[in-house]
């Protein structure tokens, strides 16, 4: 037997990152699995250590297991792999970066817990058309299920301890920023998206006045019905089953404003979701459009609301009744003139707010539990409401003050920033990579 250790490596060969195109992954198919199984079990091993990585070791089961996975899922890709001594190489090499990392996330105690583990196999077996019962028979047959598991864990401990340690590598300037925001590219990554329906009342171009002024009625008919309440797709498969006039229509997507027609492109960016628009008049006929739904853009108005509360939450001296009872009690004292705040100093059993009287300040929409921001939404102004109960206590409400706040530029910067973050996220990772392999004790045993 042949030993030989590193310390210092050099930069991570190329063809060791090359061969993780073939490498398992989150959500990857349940033929996957099974091949990976298969290729495990054709195979004896009488197992021995290849490689001591600081304090963990890689072993021959793991590298011939690895080696059968990327062979077989390189064969399903039609794929060539390099000659076989490199290849191995490049699999031992992979095999001791996962070692390394996985040691890392030992000692920085990133763990992920069997429901965490069932969500992401309940995906996986949606993706394969099956329910997780289903899914998880399949892989017991194939004698892969525990595989599947920590081949499952691994992938995600590794993303979980890529993401904490990389991104702090990563910095930001608000120069930088300025530069994204101003330059082409940003400009078109921060433009929203839209989702548009379509039809068109055709027009042919020997038609006379009266023949395009019937279409014109009719078109503008069909938007009637879309704005008192029926739905666009509705209208326009009603419109042409009637066959009264011809009627086409577009299927555009979703798509950011430089991707319409020019004819609409001005209209839609004033549009606010739900709108109609039309009928518009082009050379091939008269156009309805409807904005179905608006995603991303920098535009971000949110609604706030500062309001105060007393919370009391049952415990070993006051059972759920008591507590209904004792908020009622301090309702009626604050009808009856009692401070709110004082009351909500000496009684609130809310933390976060106590110190201050129960006012917790401005709140956006969303922030709260949501049975506890539907009947805040409900309260007007200054008006106390009936004690209810949250998922956190009982609890009776004033609503202070209620407002509209622009958040555009926090959330184009942010939303820049994190644009950036995810360009050098890659290289950034690599380097990452390179420096705790360099960093490691490494020993092969031939």
């Amino acid at each position: 037997m042949s030993r030989w250790s590193t310390k210092k490596t050099g930069p991570m060969r190329q063809g060791a990152r090359s061969i993780a195109r073939f490498l398992p992954a989150i959500g990857l198919g349940l033929a996957l699995a099974i091949a990976a199984g298969t290729a495990s079990a054709q195979r004896v091993l009488l197992d021995k250590i290849v490689a001591l990585v600081d304090e963990g070791v890689v072993l021959q089961s793991e590298l011939e297991l690895r080696v059968d996975e990327i062979q077989a899922n390189a064969a399903r890709a039609q794929r060539s792999l390099p000659e076989p001594k490199q290849f191995r190489t490049e699999v031992l090499d992979s095999l001791i970066l996962e070692n390394l990392q996985m040691q890392l996330a030992e000692r920085v105690s990133i763990r992920f817990n069997d429901d965490e583990i069932n969500r992401i196999l309940i995906t996986m077996a949606e993706n394969n058309n099956l329910s997780f019962d289903e899914y998880l028979n399949v892989l017991n047959e194939a004698g892969v299920y525990l595989q599947t598991r920590e081949q499952v864990r691994k992938q995600m401990t590794l993303q979980e301890l890529q993401r904490g340690m990389v991104n702090r590598r990563i910095q930001i300037t608000e120069q930088e920023i300025d530069n994204f925001l101003n330059s082409e590219m940003g400009r078109e990554i921060m433009a929203p998206d839209y989702l548009v329906e379509h039809m068109l009342v055709l027009v042919g171009g020997e038609e006379d006045a009266a023949s395009k002024q019937s279409k014109l009625r009719y078109a503008a008919e069909l938007v009637a019905r879309i704005k008192e309440g029926d739905s666009f797709a509705a209208v326009r498969a009603t419109a042409r089953q009637a066959r009264l006039f011809e009627v086409d229509a577009t299927e555009f997507g979703w798509r950011k404003v430089e991707g319409f027609p020019n004819l609409f492109r001005e209209i839609v960016e004033g549009m606010e979701v739900g709108d109609v628009e039309g009928p518009i008049e082009a050379g091939n006929g008269f156009h309805l459009i409807q904005l179905v739904n608006k995603a991303g853009g920098t535009e971000q108005m949110v609604n706030q609301t500062n309001f105060r509360h007393i919370m009391l939450t049952p415990n070993e001296i006051r059972d759920e009744q008591q507590t209904e009872d004792e908020i009622r009690e301090f309702r009626q004292q604050i009808i009856d003139g009692e401070n709110f705040a004082t009351l909500a100093r000496q009684n609130s059993d809310d933390d976060t707010s106590v110190v201050a009287g129960g006012d917790m300040d401005w709140i956006n929409e969303g922030q709260m539990p949501r049975d506890m921001e539907v009947i805040i939404d409900a309260l007007e102004l200054e008006e106390l409401s009936e004690p209810f109960r949250s998922s956190t206590g009982w609890h009776i409400v004033e609503v202070i003050e209620r407002r509209v706040t622009d958040f555009s530029t926090i959330y184009s910067r942010n939303q820049a920033e994190n644009s950036l973050r995810n360009r050098k996220f890659d290289l950034e990772l690599q380097n990452w990579l390179i420096e705790i392999r360099e960093e490691a004790f490494v020993e092969f045993i031939d």
